[in-house]
């Protein structure tokens, strides 16, 4: 395994998020700010999601919708949700997730535990790395892409993780972010296997 992979990466990941975390905290106290003037109420969003080596972690977010799960996804949107699903804020709690261990910056996006038995053998070498808050994925077409393309550029990363890749996704994250593309995360097909 390269050292970069092995030993730098986790590194790298731990003081800046320990670093981010500090710049930013000005930034988690207006959004929190923000939820208790609005009364949204419970702030953060919990959910199982798969780690590295197939094991179950506790995925934090800024909660985005309403509690009521009877209504489509459309309908439990609210203008602050709205807000950092556009810009991406609602990631910002994974910081602590990395700062824990569980996930990377720059890794397949780790999605929810109950899709491992759907996946073939071929898929799950996707989880032989950790999870990331933004990934290869991501950068090259998001919800525009199929299951499979997603599967295919995730598992490329897991066959070339290089500091030189990890910097390009990061680039082209702050790329996308300041380019205020219309959300289509709630537009998302479930993966029923393929």
């Amino acid at each position: 395994m390269p050292i970069y992979r092995s030993h730098i990466k986790g590194a790298l990941d731990f003081l800046i998020c320990f670093f981010g975390l500090i710049a930013f905290s000005w930034l988690f106290l207006g959004i929190l700010f923000c939820y208790w003037i609005t009364n949204n109420t419970p702030i953060f969003f919990r959910q199982d999601r798969i780690g590295l080596n197939n094991k179950v972690f506790k995925i934090l977010k800024f909660r985005t919708l309403s509690l009521n799960e009877h209504l489509p996804l459309r309908e439990r949107t609210f203008v602050l949700g709205q807000f950092l699903r556009r810009t991406s804020l609602d990631e910002l709690p994974q910081l602590w997730n990395v700062l824990k261990g569980d996930m990377s910056l720059v890794g397949p996006r780790p999605l929810p535990f109950y899709y491992l038995p759907r996946f073939s053998q071929h898929q799950l070498l996707r989880h032989t790395v950790k999870p990331g808050i933004t990934g290869l994925a991501q950068v090259m077409g998001r919800h525009r892409l199929t299951w499979s393309q997603k599967f295919k550029f995730d598992l490329f990363y897991v066959s070339k993780t290089t500091f030189s890749l990890d910097a390009l996704i990061v680039w082209k994250t702050a790329q996308l972010i300041f380019s205020w593309q219309k959300d289509r995360s709630l537009e998302e097909v479930e993966f029923t296997g393929l």
